[in-house]
């Protein structure tokens, strides 16, 4: 790629346009959609070549036929100069495994699922969203389109969207299922073709475009961004995070994927939207507070901005957006200085469930969004990583619930921990896949047996029941039970059965409840309640590791117990006396610190927007509650000379206490920035 780094203030501009609508782009007009790009601070849109009904907007040689039929302009290459005469970059958008017009045309291209169904949409249901297979002669098609706009537009980028594996079982996957000597019957075998296949079809495509424009940049969309990405990153440029809060990814997909994908080498951008709900929205607008809250919470996570929004069907740009994006790109363009080229600044590694157990925007792991709600509440400075992560970066390692260690990732915590490192685990994190027992002694733990089962023959351990049939109780005491009172509190979901070993030291015991509830045995409307007898270590100390017997994370996910989180924090301060951020703020501030090292100076973002659910499906940010005289203490490698409120210039009185900078920040209206000049 000719530029290093992405731009700050990026549009996509969907245009998903139905050819049972007339007219289309007949009052686009160039110096107005120019313009109003311009006046927002936009500096690059992304705009479409063709989309999800599979209709194509520009004057195509190659295939006329698929020219939308009511298209009164050439839009594409129309937008293309306008946003160029203004220095706006322009990737293109090209649809990949939905195209409507080719799965009705051609409905031997079509996924079969392993029933025989077609994959996707029904034919009698509305939507596109019929998924194409690119190992049958639909990939001809792709590599033909794909090349034609290379070579007969001014071509910034590329954004290939719906890339993701399949388990698809049409003939040509069959063929070629069984040339690799694998299973078509078997779905381990289905899903690792699934992956190599898309795999394969990336790698191919990115060669491509690379060998016609090496200046080219590339992205391929799947709506998140997780381990899988790492072995295929080098056919990317860069990753877009998607990431609608309105929509089926809700407030808490972009900080876990983010944190992971910021550790794959690459530059990235937040991905959100001007809808309030989702993609699609028509003639809805984000509160302004909300728009503002989701850019800037990319800011502080080092990432480039991107705002989602969906061309009107005659092409004309609606001016009511432009101006709400704007508003919150004129922000995001006096702050750039000071997240231009900014690394994360993090001390606590927390290794993700995705790895082992799958996951995307709908499914993320329990645990990972409890791990980053507990860690982002309490000021942590973390990353998500995964088992081929660099552990000496961090000098705390959290294994959330379902971690499996095998014999290569013992021996690398080993390795951790004995070279000063710590360890926080928790349920089956250190065991083996099968949770059958522990591949390391670290936690000075040891399998009891497997638990109780359900009356259906199910082990109950580390599922969530509606009335908590299986609940136990934890006992804290002194430093792990700081914060909270000395007796029995509820761990909804079952732990795992344990004992602890002469080389552990007993933070916490489990208390039983007098029976289980079933049809047999129950008490009152919900769990037993305890007999006051103990059975277990529930949270046990060897060293500089901590083990909790609980799914303690996955419980936070389900219904936020506080004394789950304080009883993680207060685990995390045992481990890491000495966190990198302190402060006396409500949990609801986040904070994040970014490194810019040809500056020589941090930069610490506080952020403080309260996501609310104020309806039945959705959380919305309406207001901003401004927090005053906030004190922040940061723990910095070296003294610090000056600290500015930026961009504002404004020099704050600090001190230095041991080895922290302390300063009183006067007010923060959603956002601050400070600029700690080492």
């Amino acid at each position: 790629m000719k530029e290093t780094e992405l731009r700050f203030r990026q549009i996509h501009l969907d245009f998903h346009t139905s050819e049972h609508i007339d007219s289309v782009g007949s009052a686009f007009n160039p110096d107005e959609f120019g313009d109003a790009l311009l006046k927002a601070k936009v500096n690059s849109i992304t705009c479409f070549a063709r989309c999800h009904h599979g209709w194509i907007y520009f004057d195509s040689k190659k295939f006329p036929e698929r020219r939308h039929p009511h298209l009164k302009t050439d839009l594409l290459p129309r937008q293309i100069e306008a946003a160029h005469r203004r220095g706006i970059r322009v990737p293109i958008y090209l649809t990949i495994q939905w195209d409507y017009y080719s799965a009705t045309r051609h409905p031997e291209w079509v996924c079969i699922e392993p029933n025989g169904a077609l994959m996707g949409t029904p034919p009698l249901e509305a939507g596109f969203y019929q998924h194409l297979c690119v190992n049958s002669p639909y990939r001809e098609f792709l590599r033909d389109f794909t090349t034609e706009v290379l070579e007969t537009l001014p071509t910034d980028g590329f954004f290939f969207d719906i890339v993701w594996p399949v388990e698809c079982v049409c003939r040509y996957c069959r063929e070629q299922m069984l040339a690799e000597k694998l299973d078509p019957g078997n779905p381990q075998d289905r899903e690792a073709f699934g992956r190599s296949t898309i795999n394969r079809f990336k790698d191919e495509m990115s060669h491509l475009v690379r060998q016609k424009n090496s200046d080219c940049s590339i992205f391929y969309n799947a709506g998140h961004i997780g381990p899988r990405h790492r072995a295929i990153k080098s056919a990317y440029s860069h990753f877009e995070i998607e990431s609608l809060p309105g929509g089926e990814w809700g407030y808490i997909h972009f900080p876990v994927t983010v944190r992971y994908a910021r550790t794959l080498g690459l530059d990235y951008l937040g991905h959100t939207g001007k809808f309030h709900t989702s993609w699609g929205d028509f003639h809805s607008f984000k509160n302004l507070a909300a728009l503002r809250y989701e850019c800037l919470r990319m800011l502080a996570h080092g990432a480039k901005c991107l705002i989602g929004d969906q061309l009107p069907p005659n092409g004309k740009i609606d001016a009511h957006v432009y101006q709400l994006v704007g508003a919150v790109y004129a922000e995001v363009e006096q702050k750039e200085p000071w997240c231009r080229e900014a690394r994360p600044v993090t001390e606590i590694g927390v290794l993700t469930p995705e790895e082992f157990t799958g996951g995307d925007l709908r499914d993320l792991p329990s645990a990972i969004r409890g791990a980053t709600r507990i860690l982002e509440q309490g000021a942590h400075q973390f990353d998500v990583i995964d088992s081929a992560a660099d552990f000496t970066r961090y000098r705390l390692l959290l294994l959330p619930d379902n971690i499996p260690v095998s014999s290569t990732l013992a021996a690398k915590l080993k390795e951790h921990a004995k070279n000063g490192g710590s360890i926080l685990a928790s349920f089956a994190s250190g065991m083996n896949g099968q949770q059958m027992a522990f591949t390391t002694d670290l936690f000075g733990v040891s399998l009891a047996g497997e638990g109780p089962r359900d009356l259906s023959g199910q082990l109950v351990r580390g599922k969530a029941y509606d009335r908590h049939d299986y609940c136990e109780y934890l006992v804290p005491r002194g430093e792990i039970g700081r914060g909270l009172p000395a007796t029995e509190h509820a761990m909804y979901r079952r732990g795992m059965s344990i004992n602890a070993d002469a080389t552990a030291e007993l933070l916490a015991p489990i208390f039983a409840s007098y029976f289980d509830r079933t049809y047999r045995h129950f008490c009152s409307h919900r769990q037993t309640p305890s007999s006051g007898s103990g059975t277990q270590p529930g949270i046990v100390r060897k060293d500089r590791c901590i083990y909790f017997s609980s799914p303690i994370f996955s419980q936070y996910d389900d219904n936020a117990p506080r004394w789950c989180k304080l009883l993680v924090l207060n685990a995390v301060e045992l481990l890491l006396p000495e966190a990198l951020v302190k402060h006396d703020g409500p949990s609801t501030l986040l904070t994040t610190v970014t490194e810019q090292p040809n500056h020589g100076r941090w930069i610490v973002h506080l952020l403080h927007f309260v996501p609310e659910r104020r309806s039945k499906d959705l959380d919305v940010i309406e207001d901003v509650i401004p927090l005053f005289n906030l004190n922040v203490s940061v723990r910095t490698p070296r003294p610090v000379s000056q600290v500015l409120l930026v961009p504002e210039d404004v020099p704050l009185a600090f001190e230095h206490r041991a080895s922290y900078t302390s300063f009183q920040v006067p007010k923060v209206d959603g956002h601050a920035m400070l600029s700690l000049t080492l």
